[in-house]
């Protein structure tokens, strides 16, 4: 998959992989920003109970 994503990038190797990291980066801003909020409140990590 990445040597499909390397062979479609345009430009020469330093473009490529300045193109790379902004994909990259665009794909954690997108998981960061729209998916993990979205799936949040499904989680279970907010039940925490504490028994004395």
């Amino acid at each position: 998959m990445y040597t499909w994503i390397w062979r479609h990038l345009p430009g020469s190797t330093g473009l490529k992989a300045v193109q790379a990291l902004v994909l990259v980066l665009a794909v954690c801003a997108l998981l960061l920003f729209v998916v993990f909020p979205a799936i949040e409140p499904s989680l279970p990590f907010n039940d925490v109970t504490v028994d004395q």
